[in-house]
């Protein structure tokens, strides 16, 4: 048995078990003169060297099986095993702990007061219970350092299985049969990077009572988008943008590059208008007015898990607003577009406006607009 002195996010239980692939023996330990400090920009544990104070956490003993399997999560995020000397019921253990493996100043995140293990669980726990989930599938065919390049994504696709298992639509309509009338026989990921693939074998309960027969079904998985359709009720035009898109290349379209309302998935630990405000000024510049939502809904649930959240959005555009822009480091080439307000509405009509957000935001703008164009 190998034991390990941890600090932060294996202190919770069930990520803990999920990483391990088995509960572990725990003991509450301490780290001298060390601090652990939540950092800036993520929130993560970090743990520091702080003169006089000690870090609290908990000492685990792990097995061979257990010890692979947390050697290779904390690899994903450039840790490994340092030797290190722990005070235990009254007493110092040898242990080892899992520090960066470059171990300097420059290798450690910004911190902004102390972590807490308590306030961790409640913002991002259950986020980390299922990106802790995918990390450990990845691993059996993916090494460390691809996993973790990924984790960006990862996390974001697990904040949007937590938001739709904490949504509740209103249910005006319909059986509605709960989620338990669905019996899972297998599941199997044959395709997880930036987007994932999900193939299920299922059956659930028929409107007659009857349960069906097995159905073999795949699912296309992404993380939730947003999409914001920017509108200047003065000067009464929107705005497009203009961008190769690969669904439609490889669906043969003569003219892949579509107009559509600005777009981009929401990261972990952001909610739909923050990521709405962010993706407006990396494709366009713009900083938008007021948000009105228009609607959360699913792009095409059939065969594919995602949201999306649409909004349209109060801004100024003056003539000289458009241009080429796009975040460099995702390849995004986009071109942006002042559209007057009777072209945009010969567009719709035309069938210029060939994807769902567009249309479906379009739609909500023409009902809406009198009021916008009035209220300033």
């Amino acid at each position: 048995m190998t034991d390990i002195f941890v600090f932060g996010t294996l202190c919770h239980d069930r990520v803990r078990r999920i990483v391990a692939g088995q509960a572990l023996v725990t003991r509450q330990a301490s780290l001298p003169d060390a601090a652990v400090m939540a950092a800036r920009a993520t929130g993560w544990p970090v743990l520091v060297v702080a003169k006089g104070q000690a870090a609290q956490g908990l000492v685990i003993s792990a097995d061979a099986a257990a010890l692979d399997r947390l050697d290779a999560y904390e690899a994903c995020f450039g840790y490994a095993r340092f030797p290190v000397v722990v005070e235990m019921g009254g007493t110092t253990r040898s242990v080892s702990v899992y520090r960066p493996v470059v171990d300097t100043a420059q290798a450690l995140p910004e911190t902004d007061g102390p972590w807490s293990l308590a306030d961790w669980v409640r913002d991002w726990g259950a986020i980390e219970e299922w990106a802790a989930q995918e990390v450990m599938r990845q691993l059996q065919s993916a090494p460390p350092d691809a996993v973790g390049r990924r984790f960006g994504i990862i996390a974001s696709r697990a904040q949007a299985l937590v938001s739709t298992q904490n949504w509740r639509r209103p249910a005006l309509l319909g059986a509605n049969p709960p989620r338990s009338d669905v019996r899972l026989v297998a599941q199997e990921f044959p395709y997880t990077k930036f987007f994932a693939v999900e193939e299920v074998t299922l059956s659930h309960r028929q409107f007659d009572g009857r349960m069906s027969a097995p159905q073999e079904r795949a699912v296309f998985r992404a993380s939730d988008a947003v999409t914001v359709l920017p509108y200047d009720p003065l000067r009464d035009r929107i705005l497009l943008i203009e961008q190769l898109r690969l669904g439609a290349y490889v669906q043969q379209d003569p003219h892949p590059w579509l107009l559509e309302p600005i777009a981009g998935m929401i990261d972990a630990g952001e909610d739909p208008q923050t990521t709405a405000r962010r993706e407006a000024m990396e494709e366009a510049g713009l900083t938008l007015g007021a948000l009105h939502h228009v609607a959360r809904y699913y792009p095409s649930p059939g065969g594919v898990a995602q949201v999306l959240h649409s909004y349209v959005a109060i801004a100024d555009l003056p003539d000289d607003i458009t241009g080429i822009a796009g975040h460099l480091a995702e390849g995004e080439d986009i071109l942006s577009h002042i559209v007057p307000w009777d072209l945009a509405c010969a567009m719709l009509a035309g069938g210029d406006m060939a994807n769902a957000p567009l249309v479906i935001s379009m739609q909500w703008l023409q009902l809406h607009r009198a009021r916008l164009r009035a209220s300033g």
